[in-house]
């Protein structure tokens, strides 16, 4: 884990130890002012006044400083507008340059920052300075120590307690993401559940985080026939995580979170093309980022009601697996006729979304690298929000714009699921080639009318592709961004589908399970403290 330190520090005007590189930040209108600075300051003007460095984004200059001088080399680094997008861009890329030789770093602002952009900067240099090296003992570099110096760094305390949180979840779901299939099973992410939990327990403090790991007995229980028939042409087993971070009180509804954690996606019978398949491996970036969602709340301990639920398996073709054609039962007791096993996320994805109705949840986010349908759409830049519930949408688009993980919504008109009829079951699992991102989330909608709900389709965004291939730890700052701003200021999301029915005198029938027939109760505490689906 990389170690952020803080300490009251201007290179521009004193020396002070910062390390063995030094990286200075500049947005446009520097002004260094009047006389002119011995050291730093001069070199910094000097190099304006000769055109050979300027502070636009990315823009560059290496220092090399007398030996007498804390840091022997300096960067100077532009960040343009000083935008939190300039920011990330411009110092990710620098870090993973320095990053090739274990250094110790120090990063500082030539003028006021705020907290959004000391933010922007640590999640940045954990960005840049990362390397993979679980099944790759040759990795070389990597950052260990980054020493961040601020004017007045006491004003600056909390802002690095949520940074070191954010960073974290990013780095456990960019490293979860990034492992292989043979190193990420859906019992290994059980494994690192519940070793949050631990960790929470042992933490102790203010806020109780709980993980119970169902097995492949208590799911049959459970009558999740969707999820188990997706886990059936795999020898490994899945598992239906849960966790509870508990903040507030009981009165207080939780949010929940439900991510899709497919480890591996051959597409089943409905076999992927060869070239790529190995990026199947980030089929699991949904769970991937509700873990690093919990390793955040962990560490900052929020004042909110929070649950994660993480329905984990294997999509492989065998004798065992399903077929196009077949006909499974969910949790509900409804019917899908599967027409592709390679759309296989929504399966697993519709019976968690039912037993969330146990929580009696404030709202219900579901993510998911869902289709590539959504990729073509948005590129890598935004992933796509769905939701009937405009104050829910409005709420997650201001977390994204707050965090700079940006999304975009997108259309539910009920036409997009018209096509997603069968002859042979309640319902088809896709619909026509055509908008194939919104006939998914209409999909899904099906499974949601009891709560507030949204879909977040993070195909595009939660791992690049090329040369920078890898998980990038998204979706994990909208998601905190709106837990926190949740529990700061908790919102009224409405009524759910099902009351409006009510309220109109439609009453809706209650979600049943396939294998009793009798409502969902409530859960009972726990006794432990590319691009289809």
């Amino acid at each position: 884990m990389m170690n952020f330190s803080l300490a009251s520090a201007n290179p521009l005007t004193q020396d002070a130890e910062l390390g063995d590189v030094l990286i200075l930040l500049a947005a446009d209108g520097l002004d260094l002012g009047e006389p002119l600075q011995a050291g730093l300051s001069l070199l910094v003007k000097r190099a304006l006044a000769a055109g050979h460095w300027s502070t636009d984004s990315g823009k560059r200059l290496s220092l090399y400083l007398p030996e007498s001088r804390p840091a022997a080399r300096v960067e100077l680094l532009g960040i343009g507008d000083g935008s939190l997008a300039r920011i990330r861009d411009a110092l990710a890329k620098l870090v993973k340059e320095l990053a090739v030789d274990p250094l110790k770093l120090a990063v500082c602002f030539a003028q006021d920052a705020t907290d959004a952009q000391w933010t922007a900067a640590m999640t940045a240099i954990a960005a840049g300075g990362h390397v993979y090296g679980t099944t790759k003992p040759s990795a070389r570099g990597g950052l260990k120590k980054v020493l961040l110096g601020a004017p007045n760094a006491a004003a600056r305390k909390s802002s690095l307690a949520y940074g070191k949180a954010l960073v974290a979840g990013m780095t456990l779901a960019r490293e979860w993401a990034n492992r292989p299939g043979n190193h990420a099973t859906p019992g290994m992410l059980g494994e690192v559940a519940r070793h949050i939990a631990a960790q929470a327990r042992k933490d102790g403090g203010h806020g109780q985080l709980e993980c119970e790991v169902l097995e492949q007995k208590q799911i049959e229980k459970l009558g999740m026939g969707s999820f188990l028939s997706v886990a059936k042409g795999s020898d490994e087993a899945p598992r239906f995580i849960v966790l509870r971070y508990e903040g507030a009180d009981d009165s207080q509804r939780p949010l929940v979170f439900v991510g899709k954690g497919i480890t591996f996606d051959s597409g089943g019978i409905s076999l992927k093309p060869g070239a790529g398949m190995d990026e199947m491996k980030f089929d699991m970036g949904g769970a991937a980022s509700v873990l690093g969602l919990f390793e955040s709340l962990r560490l900052l301990r929020p004042k909110i009601n929070v649950v994660g639920l993480i329905p984990t398996c294997e999509n492989m073709p065998s004798g065992r697996a399903l077929k196009p054609g077949d006909v499974v039962q969910r949790m509900s007791g409804q019917t899908i006729e599967i027409l592709n096993t390679d759309a296989e996320g929504r399966l697993i994805l519709c019976d968690a979304l039912t037993y969330a109705e146990r929580f009696q949840p404030q709202a219900v986010v579901d993510i998911a690298t869902l289709t590539g349908n959504c990729v073509l759409a948005l590129g890598h830049l935004r992933s796509g929000l769905f939701s009937t519930n405009d104050v829910l949408a409005h709420e997650l688009q201001r977390a994204a714009d707050e965090s700079s993980d940006l999304c975009w919504r997108m259309p539910m008109d009920d036409v997009y699921g018209k096509d997603l009829k069968s002859n042979f079951a309640d319902m088809a699992n896709v619909a026509g080639r055509l908008a194939g991102a919104i006939s998914a989330a209409k999909f899904l909608e099906r499974f949601t009318g009891r709560y507030p709900w949204a879909h977040l389709d993070i195909a595009g965004t939660a791992w690049d592709e090329g040369a920078a291939k890898g998980a990038t730890g998204r979706p994990v700052p909208l998601l905190l961004q709106f837990a926190l701003n949740m529990a700061e200021q908790p919102v009224d999301f409405g009524p759910s589908v099902a009351q409006q029915q009510s309220q109109a005198g439609k009453v809706a029938a209650p979600s049943r399970t396939a294998k009793t027939g009798k409502v969902a109760k409530a859960a009972p505490r726990s006794k432990s403290g590319k691009r289809a689906g």
